[in-house]
């Protein structure tokens, strides 16, 4: 017992002695660690736009950056019921699991078994065979390929959170931009009804103009011809209405019907729209988020291609009871034991270790270049956020002038119309048009504003906290 506890002893210290040369084989820079990216713009992000100024909308959270009851509560229904919220908190808890597991091949397997074996070999006599023994085997993480695999797990980890985020964003966007569009509708189906109700009365008019010889049957013919324009229109805006709405009843996660809403007109946004600085972005933006871990990823999985080169040390023991009768299957004397260390060195599989070396290498570089990618699509996306939202404010006060000045030239020529010859209908169908045009155009331009505040407070990475 004495000599066994000797033997012990020293596969212990050698085992020991192998797993501290492990930071010392760490040492020898077979791989170098991973570093951020240095091709981020620093100075200048929006293209002609610098700011110092570190204020960002995107730290709102969504429900500040709201004032309509209808479309909080939309909202919050989608982010508890949507399918793709649902489908990304599925991924997190696989991806979880994943860096459950790599963690768990650091720690060594134990099993156990008991066996009884009775053999006659004739006549009256009986061989009986008892056996209880454990096994172990543990890998020895020498070159640190369990440590790249369990980080990569990670950054798996973090990329499905981050891809949660960003789920979560961009339904919030999709809700508010739905919304918005539905009562966009609602207002140019009210503005259209409306104008058929203007116009029914003008022909009312027409015909009595007409009975006085004031206008002429062309021109009677004409404001008949203009009531059906109009009306036209609405059968095509009910049917966008009935389709907007149903699009929003999927992103909330209920069955297509009517949704309760408000006015178009009603939205306001009073928050002042800052973009702070480039390093927010990169903090704040999940896609961003996503494909940079996705970026830590394939660098891991680049440097436990590079170790695949370098032997593997595995080490097993086993040890038990075997013996001829049950009374004895506890007696020190029958023990057995062994320890076994196993060191593999890939020679015959180099040609294979080396493709997937360069296959890791290839999707590393697509990383890297999918990472800029995603870079870029943000900056674009607040710049033309941020120079859409301006540009559309300027429109909205040029287009109410044009409404102001159409609806006079509407009266204008209606009354010349009646008093002088000058002026035929035409002139006033004319300016008719151009009212309606104008008035939904005005709609347009509202509903644009909302969609460029929405979509500045997505693209900088908003509504995910």
């Amino acid at each position: 017992m004495i000599m066994y506890s000797k033997k012990i002893i020293k596969t212990g210290i050698v085992l020991l002695f192998i797993a501290f040369m492990v930071p010392a084989l760490d040492s020898c820079k077979i791989v170098q660690p991973y570093s951020h990216p240095d091709f981020i713009p620093q100075d200048s992000l929006y293209r002609n736009q610098t700011t110092a100024d570190t204020t960002n909308i995107s730290t709102i959270p969504w429900k500040n950056l709201f004032n309509d009851d209808h479309l909080i509560s939309f909202i919050d229904e989608a982010l508890n019921n949507n399918p793709d919220i649902r489908i990304a908190a599925i991924r997190m808890k696989k991806a979880e699991a994943d860096l459950r597991q790599s963690t768990a091949a650091f720690f060594p397997t134990l099993g156990a078994n008991a066996s009884a074996t009775r053999q006659n070999t004739g006549g009256t006599n009986n061989t009986d065979d008892f056996q209880v023994s454990a096994n172990s085997s543990w890998q020895v993480d020498i070159i640190g390929r369990l440590r790249n695999t369990r980080r990569a797990s990670l950054d798996l980890f973090l990329q499905s959170e981050a891809y949660t985020r960003a789920v979560r964003t961009q339904l919030i966007s999709d809700v508010a931009i739905n919304y918005y569009t539905l009562l966009a509708l609602d207002e140019q189906l009210r503005i259209t009804k409306k104008t058929v109700e203007n116009r029914k009365a003008e022909v009312q008019t027409l015909k009595v103009m007409m009975e006085s010889d004031l206008v002429t049957g062309a021109d009677l013919v004409q404001s008949q011809a203009s009531l059906y324009s109009a009306q036209v229109r609405i059968p095509d805006l009910k049917q966008s209405i009935y389709e907007a709405e149903n699009a929003l009843s999927t992103l909330l996660g209920r069955n297509p019907g009517p949704v309760a809403r408000g006015n178009i007109f009603d939205e306001k946004i009073s928050i002042d729209l800052k973009t702070g600085i480039p390093a927010q972005l990169l903090a704040n933006r999940p896609d961003v988020q996503e494909a940079e871990y996705q970026l830590r990823y394939g660098y891991e999985m680049t440097n436990l291609a590079r170790k695949n080169f370098y032997p593997s040390l595995t080490v097993t023991a086993a040890a038990g009871y075997p013996v001829g009768n049950v009374r004895d299957i506890f007696n020190p004397a029958s023990v057995f034991w062994n320890i076994i260390g196993g060191l593999t060195q890939p020679i015959l599989n180099k040609g294979l270790n080396r493709q997937r070396l360069k296959i890791a290498r290839a999707n590393q570089e697509e990383n890297i270049e999918n990472y800029k990618k995603t870079l870029l699509q943000a900056e674009k996306e607040v710049a033309n956020a941020v120079n859409g939202y301006e540009t559309t404010t300027d429109k909205i006060n040029l287009r109410s002038q044009q409404i102001s000045y159409l609806e006079k030239a509407v009266d204008y020529t209606m009354e010349l119309l009646k008093y002088t010859s000058n002026t035929n209908y035409n002139d006033v169908l004319t300016s008719e048009v151009a009212l309606l045009s104008a008035q939904l155009n005005s709609v347009d331009d509202k509903l644009q504003q909302l969609q460029y505040v929405i979509t500045l407070y997505a693209s900088l990475g908003g509504g995910w906290r």
